[in-house]
């Protein structure tokens, strides 16, 4: 009885085997699938190593270090400023104008000196004669500022219209930057001089 009902292990693998038909086999695949590159024969071009900036340090710098470097990069930036100036500074117009107050001594710079001596002696408490002389002395360097000044800005536009008679700097401007310079200590001037006093220009 039991060979009866029993199935051959032979019928069980053809059960389990299903029939492919072409139109099966032919068929494209599910829309949500989309092949690799890989599987396309295309490959993603790795980064090129040339060229990129190197890691910076990873390890952080101290404070000690820290205070050095900001030390450091702020002695550069004065010294590259007072080589080679800022902005305002630039061009060949504005060189002329600086080597026209370098290469002269300018009465504007006795002027800080003289207001700091007048400041002091126009004080009430000094003596009267003390106070008149003070303001006498003002009155001569505030005069010699005025006459130095006008004799660098005619020196300025003679020179700018003969060698640089197409020159669109304004003559106003180029004029109250060789003033100020006159007025400021040969040393703190910036740029530096690049000629010395007496120098023809």
């Amino acid at each position: 009885m039991p060979s009866l009902f029993r199935r051959k292990s032979s019928d069980l693998v053809d059960e389990s085997v299903t029939s492919v038909t072409p139109d099966e086999a032919s068929a494209p695949a599910r829309r949500s699938y989309t092949p690799s590159k890989k599987e396309l024969g295309r490959e993603t071009p790795k980064r090129p190593v040339a060229g990129r900036r190197p890691a910076g340090p990873t390890k952080p710098l101290s404070k000690e270090e820290a205070r050095e470097r900001r030390r450091r990069l702020r002695a550069e930036s004065s010294a590259e400023f007072r080589r080679e100036g800022g902005p305002r500074d630039r061009g060949p117009v504005k060189l002329l104008a600086r080597n026209v107050v370098d290469s002269r001594r300018t009465v504007g710079t006795w002027f800080f000196g003289g207001a700091l001596i007048v400041l002091l002696g126009s004080n009430q408490a000094m003596p009267p004669i003390v106070r008149l002389i003070s303001n006498i002395l003002w009155g001569v360097l505030a005069l010699g500022v005025v006459i130095d000044s006008i004799l660098i800005s005619r020196r300025i536009k003679k020179l700018v219209q003969a060698r640089f008679p197409t020159s669109g700097e304004r003559m106003g401007s180029l004029y109250l930057y060789a003033i100020m310079r006159s007025i400021t200590f040969r040393r703190m001037r910036a740029p530096e001089p690049r000629v010395k006093v007496g120098d023809p220009v």
